[in-house]
């Protein structure tokens, strides 16, 4: 994981990597990261980073089978910026997806 964070803290425009996840998907290993780019970028930009991290950690790492990129805003950057507040599902008491 450190080594995933490494790699995609170095490639220009990434401004922050907050989650690393790796996981075997049977016999291989794939990564999962959040990060985090300046707020005044178009998606379009954003996204061309993304590809640039996921290229790199494919070339830097060989033991990756695959990398999913999650870009956030640095001003929301993170896990918490994504969990569900209390609701409802139709007629059922409020819920919290934790």
């Amino acid at each position: 994981m450190d080594e995933v964070k490494e790699v995609a803290s170095h490639i220009a425009g990434v401004k922050e990597v907050t989650d690393v996840r790796v996981r075997w998907l049977g016999h291989q290993l794939q990564a999962e990261i959040n990060m985090a780019v300046s707020d005044d970028l178009f998606v379009k930009e954003g996204h061309e980073i993304a590809k640039e991290v996921r290229q790199q950690l494919m070339h830097h790492l060989i033991y990756l089978s695959g990398a999913t990129i999650h870009v956030d805003p640095l001003r929301a950057s993170g896990e918490e910026h994504h969990h569900l507040g209390e609701h409802r599902h139709g007629d059922l008491p409020l819920y919290l997806h934790l």
